[in-house]
């Protein structure tokens, strides 16, 4: 009789995590979304297939289906990715990328990526070019793009560009953080439970349980923390421009800026037409036509001959006797 009651509280701890569980607010999205929990399913799902194992499968779709949703939170403690672009005209590109570094490290922020290259303007000269992505202080961005704007000389010609971005993402970092609590509650049920299991099968799938909701956590807790460094720290993405490549061409006082900048490319354009038409007609049709010419010469001399032969014949030959 010991034996048969033994398995008893066992049988009593699920179905009171069941019933704890099934009573948690309705879910927002099945925890099967994420890419680790999917994965996991899929094993756990061949275990609870077993019918010595029911309990426990009914016990994972009772705390997998068991997300809240997180009230709104008020206006003032919303979470807002912030973020802007600039394109700006400067003397010395690379001066300024430098400039821009150090306002990233002046504000503890940090250098995402940067770039400087030679680029050829429409008369022939080389220039540099540059774009750099930094990130400072969320609360700080308002100042970081104003030390960038005062790069330039004039404010209203050589800022070709300035956008700035906003994206709210209260709603998703609240789902998460109740996606986070479930999940946590349930792997604190599951440990209880393992620490009272007696029979390795149930010991066995318990674990491979916990093992999963364990790996959605890490994912959930990867989510939120990528959401809260993008709301401390925005993003700037600068592209420098030399003054040579946007400046008007001047014939003495007379700034012939759209007609003679269009009319050089068109020049350049054509230029390059023709030299990748001399090029294809080297390269591609020589090649393929010169043994066609080379065939049609020969029949062509072949029928001169026939014909210069049918000429010289005499006339009693050429006509058929008469009968």
């Amino acid at each position: 009789m010991k034996a048969q009651m033994r398995p008893i509280p066992m049988v009593v701890l699920i179905l009171g995590l069941f019933v704890l569980l099934a009573c948690a607010p309705k879910s927002v999205a099945p925890l099967e979304s994420v890419a680790p929990g999917e994965r996991g399913a899929a094993n756990a799902g061949s275990i609870a297939a077993q019918p010595t194992m029911a309990p426990l499968a009914m016990d994972k779709m009772a705390y997998q289906g068991a997300v809240e949703v997180a009230p709104e939170s008020p206006a003032g403690d919303r979470m807002v990715i912030r973020s802007a672009e600039l394109s700006i005209v400067v003397g010395n590109p690379a001066q300024a990328m430098e400039s821009i570094i150090r306002l990233a490290s002046e504000m503890k922020g940090f250098v995402v990526s940067s770039s400087l290259y030679q680029t050829q303007t429409p008369e022939g000269a080389q220039v540099q070019e540059g774009t750099i992505t930094i990130r400072v202080p969320a609360e700080r961005l308002d100042e970081a793009l104003g030390r960038i704007r005062a790069l330039v000389e004039n404010p209203d010609t050589d800022i070709l560009s300035q956008n700035i971005y906003g994206q709210d993402v209260t709603k998703e970092y609240t789902d998460l953080q109740s996606r986070l609590r479930n999940l946590e509650d349930a792997a604190e049920q599951l440990r209880k439970i393992m620490d009272t299991a007696t029979k390795p099968e149930e010991v066995l799938q318990i674990y491979n349980e916990l093992r999963q909701v364990n790996e959605q956590i890490e994912v959930l807790k990867g989510q939120i923390k990528y959401y809260e460094e993008s709301a401390a720290m925005s993003a700037i993405t600068v592209t420098l421009r030399a003054k040579e490549a946007v400046a008007p061409i001047t014939i003495g006082t007379w700034k012939p800026e759209g007609v003679a900048r269009d009319a050089i490319r068109a020049l350049i354009r054509a230029y390059q037409a023709l030299v990748s038409g001399a090029i294809w007609l080297v390269l591609f049709c020589l090649p393929v036509a010169l043994p066609i010419a080379i065939v049609g010469w020969l029949i062509w001399q072949g029928f001169r001959r026939w014909r210069r032969t049918r000429k010289q014949m005499p006339k009693s030959e050429a006509k058929p006797p008469e009968s």
